[in-house]
């Protein structure tokens, strides 16, 4: 089973997390049911970018992103050749070390 190992983020996870996640599983689903609350306005519809992370490793593993994912992120705050929207990256077979940015383009946090 891989795992995603989730760098320490300042307010959703201060000591950072391993977790166990299935393939096929999305780093943000993931995320949410382990109690990391990453923001996730559009409903995990890759409507926006509030989901936005950074796969520091094992970025290969998973499915390339679609056109739809990339317009998104170009919107995104601090994007990086690495970057994803958690609604969209899916677990393959590989670790995964996850990077949370620390801040969003979203000016009020939903509270999902």
């Amino acid at each position: 089973m891989p795992k995603i190992i989730f760098l320490p983020n300042e307010e959703l996870c201060p000591d950072g997390a391993v977790l166990d996640a299935e393939p096929g599983e999305s780093v943000l689903n993931v995320a949410l049911k382990n109690d990391i609350g990453i923001e996730h306005a559009c409903e995990k519809v890759c409507a926006c970018t509030t989901c936005h992370v950074i796969i520091r490793e094992g970025f290969d593993s998973i499915e390339e992103s679609d056109e739809l994912e990339e317009d998104m992120l170009d919107k995104a705050w601090g994007l990086e050749p690495d970057s994803r929207l958690g609604c969209q990256a899916i677990v393959g077979d590989i670790d995964l070390v996850v990077e949370i940015p620390k801040y969003t383009v979203n000016m009020v946090s939903e509270n999902h």
